[in-house]
């Protein structure tokens, strides 16, 4: 289905001067972009290498005005999918209902002409925060904009859900959830797949149905730095004093929490699923349990250096698998939730999950009490996905008789 706010024409083109020899089997691929008056430079981040990958500010389009240009030179084959942004993900295109365009995609068969036409962008996130009715958010949404850390370089936004009970019962204190990729958990309007994981409904549900206790989520914004804070073997330490330092005591100070590790949990999906980890791991007297979901343990030194577009200096084996062999993991015998699907890059972590089980076993952790690790079949590396179920983790961490807690 072609979606509303873009016209998408795919047809052969003749490639002129030296375009035709660049390689035998490739295609030029030109994209004709139409924006709207006064729009800045316009970027194309997309799965290549040429793209970032994903890099939203990793291939500017040529030109001025209200029309764009970019030519690639492509094999035959080639399963292109890209976006357009204005230089960040908090700036990318949206369609008329201010919802972000999904991912387009392009097989090269040959020489093409794409024509796409944006109406819009995303605003401000602090313009849509400032009108939470539009989401359809359940319970409240506090935002604390551009938060400064002594211990992180760039600052974020952090926003802090109170579930409906917050306000009906004054004198009632609340677990609380920290979660990573904050922008992704509550309104479609801020994810960049236009997606969220429906957090305040999953929990407002639960709660209502008896199974889960309602609690606090502090939804902490990712940063271009993202791959850096988030992983254990870069900068996941100094995102740890951030939380445990500074934001932690804020937040207990604000609302009515129930502070001890009994009743603070960290959570979060890929790369947020290794922070998770992290926390859980190495802070356990700040955080009881830890949810990670289609946790990236097949993070590795190659794939950093690939993340921070870096030349390919290192290996591919994982960080995870390394610590496990080399004795480098503490022993913890915390309360740990892990999950994966077996679509698109989910299908890859299978063996390091596997791997990491029989490491928790080893360490004699009991599965189903201090820990659980659940496949999916059929699901894949999204947030649609990870919305579809996010009832299990969420009933790990707040059910009324979770598996391993006190």
């Amino acid at each position: 289905m072609i979606h509303a706010a873009l016209l998408l024409l795919a047809a052969p083109v003749l490639a002129q001067g030296t375009n035709s020899v660049i390689h035998e089997q490739s295609c030029r691929v030109e994209f004709r972009v139409q924006v709207p008056e006064g729009t800045p430079t316009l970027y194309m981040p997309g799965n290549l290498e040429a793209l970032g990958p994903w890099d939203p500010a990793g291939q500017a389009l040529e030109g001025v005005g209200t029309e764009r240009a970019l030519v690639l030179h492509l094999p035959r084959g080639t399963d292109l999918a890209y976006k357009f942004t204005l230089g960040s993900w908090e700036r990318e295109a949206v369609d008329e209902r201010m919802a972000p365009w999904p991912d387009q995609r392009l097989q090269v068969s040959g020489d093409t002409l794409v024509r796409h036409a944006i109406t819009g962008f995303k605003p401000d996130p602090l313009v849509l925060l400032a009108d939470p009715g539009g989401s359809g958010i359940r319970g409240r949404l506090e935002t604390w904009p551009d938060r400064a850390s002594a211990f992180l370089d760039e600052k974020r936004h952090v926003t802090v859900w109170l579930p409906p009970a917050y306000d009906r019962d004054p004198q009632r204190r609340f677990p609380v959830v920290y979660m990573s990729d904050g922008q992704n958990l509550f309104d479609p309007r801020l994810s960049p797949t236009g997606v969220d994981w429906g957090v305040d409904e999953a929990i407002v549900a639960g709660a209502e149905a008896g199974g889960i206790e309602a609690a606090i989520v502090v939804a902490v914004w990712n940063t271009a730095q993202r791959y850096s804070e988030y992983s254990p073997w870069h900068e996941a330490p100094a995102y740890a004093r951030f939380l445990l330092e500074e934001l932690k005591p804020a937040v207990d100070r604000a609302f009515r929490t129930r502070p001890g590790p009994e009743s603070t949990f960290a959570m979060g999906s890929s790369m947020g699923g290794l922070l998770a980890w992290h926390l859980a791991l190495r802070h356990p007297q700040v955080f009881g349990a830890a949810a990670c979901l289609s946790t990236a343990t097949i993070y590795s030194p190659a794939y950093h250096q690939r993340r921070l577009g870096q030349e390919i200096t290192a290996g591919d084996r994982p960080y995870l698998l390394e610590d496990i062999e080399q004795g480098r993991l503490p022993f913890h015998r915390g309360r740990f939730y892990f999950d994966y699907g077996t679509e698109g890059s989910d299908l890859l972590y299978h063996e390091s999950h596997a791997r990491l089980r029989e490491h928790l076993l080893a360490r004699g952790l009991e599965e189903g009490r201090d820990f659980v690790m659940r496949r999916f079949p059929g699901a894949e590396h999204s947030e649609a996905a990870w919305r579809a179920r996010l009832d299990q983790p969420l009933e790990f961490l707040l059910g009324r008789n979770p598996p391993g807690r006190p």
